[in-house]
């Protein structure tokens, strides 16, 4: 995905010779990619109902996949706590 990226970079920087826009546009996606598409990813694209969601890319340290292990348990907890109809229904039907 990371290389989509900077290919995706360099051609929109390619294209800017013609017109400033897409200067604009490939100094966007390269924020974007050092912002989101390396380590932080993990943090910003976790769902906020299911249990088995997994991030796209692996945590840089162990300390990193603890937290995130950790928080989901917390986020997960909550969810059967403040839905105790719909955790029902869940495990119902999985039992099925």
């Amino acid at each position: 995905m990371g290389t989509i990226l900077i290919s995706g970079t360099i051609v929109l920087a390619l294209l800017g010779f013609g017109n400033h826009v897409w200067w604009l546009a490939a100094a966007g996606v390269f924020f974007l990619y050092m912002q989101y598409g390396r380590d932080g990813g993990a943090q910003s694209s976790s769902s906020g109902g299911s249990s088995s969601s997994s991030s796209g890319s692996m945590p840089a340290s162990y300390q990193a996949y603890r937290k995130r292990r950790d928080q989901q348990a917390k986020w997960e907890r909550r969810y059967r706590r403040e839905r105790p109809l719909e955790t029902r229904r869940q495990e119902r039907d999985r039992s099925k």
